[in-house]
């Protein structure tokens, strides 16, 4: 998985996690999670247990993956950015482009994708050719461990092995069929989720990965560790998506207080008549504003930095935070007016880089 000349002391070795410790033998050493080299390494564990030699579910693997297209990764390096949201989006936008399309959820311990795309409650069905995926439409299938809870309210408290063998049998076990997208939805964060996801999709054929961020530095410090998770396992970056860029909103929707000694007043309705008997033209106009400090650039200009594509940015739009409460595609109505577009040009960014 290695992206050219090795790092962290491993001599170019293709099995040496993105966090390993210096000199680590590979995960698939008989010395691994042994080693002098091995102490203290937040993978010690995994890899003192973890089967050595090739992995037989791989054959598997690239069998079923055989009838994917295209794969693509959706990677954050902080939670709370916006990336589900953008996994669900974007599949809903390929859906309408007439794609077949899969939406895989692998945050095993926070499956948010079931509620965003108005699948809560569906359970998985199984049939001689694997688990059957739960159809939105005939063209969009997803899989999320959220359809496995008994109740929603459940926690996931598994340890590495037992989260990478269901991303094993999700990828081994899931009847996609012949599809042109798969979407693979994956927890904040560089964990052995992602090293597992890498691992079992390069033998298949990986197209890469979506990175989504803020604005401010407080994510982008954790993004750069992601790009470079991704360079050193061998992923391309596809681009890297700015969310939450700004906040825009038709300031009818706005709603207005007056602040007294006693605390807020609610001066809604006072302020939009106001508005509409002096200047009615005011209430179709958007509001914008910056909600996140991005005066020092922002994504664009890390990826000038880093030399990765830059996708575009999208506003904060709270009828796309709506749309995603209600688990529904921000393309089929023209409520969204502010993020759709912008998510509809980066989606055409994507897909003419591909081609």
């Amino acid at each position: 998985m290695e992206n050219g000349g090795g790092g962290g002391g491993d001599g170019g070795k293709s099995d040496v996690p993105a966090d390993a410790n210096e000199h680590c033998p590979g995960t698939q050493s008989e010395e691994a999670g042994k080693a002098d080299a091995c102490a203290g390494c937040p993978n010690q564990q995994i890899c003192a247990t973890a089967p050595k030699g090739p992995d037989p579910d791989l054959v598997g693997i690239v069998e079923r993956m055989a009838t994917v297209k295209h794969k693509i990764l959706v990677l954050s390096g902080k939670g709370g950015v916006g990336k589900s949201t953008f996994s669900a989006q974007l599949s809903f936008a390929l859906a309408e482009m007439d794609c077949q399309v899969g939406l895989l959820d692998i945050d095993i311990c926070g499956p948010s994708i079931p509620k965003m795309l108005g699948l809560e409650g569906q359970d998985i069905h199984q049939s001689n050719l694997g688990w059957s995926p739960v159809y939105v439409e005939s063209n969009l299938g997803v899989m999320s461990i959220g359809f496995m809870l008994p109740n929603p309210d459940d926690a996931v408290i598994w340890r590495g092995p037992r989260k990478n063998g269901l991303i094993k049998q999700f990828l081994k076990d899931v009847d996609w069929g012949e599809i042109d997208y798969l979407v693979v939805d994956a927890p904040p964060g560089t964990s052995d989720e992602h090293i597992s996801i890498v691992q079992y999709l390069q033998a298949t054929g990986i197209d890469g990965a979506i990175i989504v961020t803020t604005p401010q530095q407080v994510s982008l410090i954790d993004v750069r560790k992601e790009i470079n998770f991704c360079k050193k396992v061998g992923v391309p970056i596809l681009g890297v998506v700015e969310n939450m860029s700004g906040l825009r909103q038709v300031l009818s929707d706005f709603r207005f207080v007056k602040q007294g000694e006693g605390g807020e007043m609610d001066a809604t309705e006072w302020a939009l008549n106001y508005i509409k008997e002096k200047a009615p033209e005011l209430l179709t106009m958007v509001a914008c504003s910056e909600v996140f400090d991005s005066s020092k650039g922002g994504a664009e200009k890390m990826c000038n930095e880093m030399g990765v594509p830059f996708l575009g940015k999208v506003p904060m739009d709270p009828q796309l935070c709506k749309a995603a409460e209600e688990g529904r595609s921000c393309f089929v109505d023209q409520k969204c007016s502010a993020s759709a577009p912008a998510l509809k040009s980066i989606v055409k960014k994507l897909i003419e880089n591909q081609d």
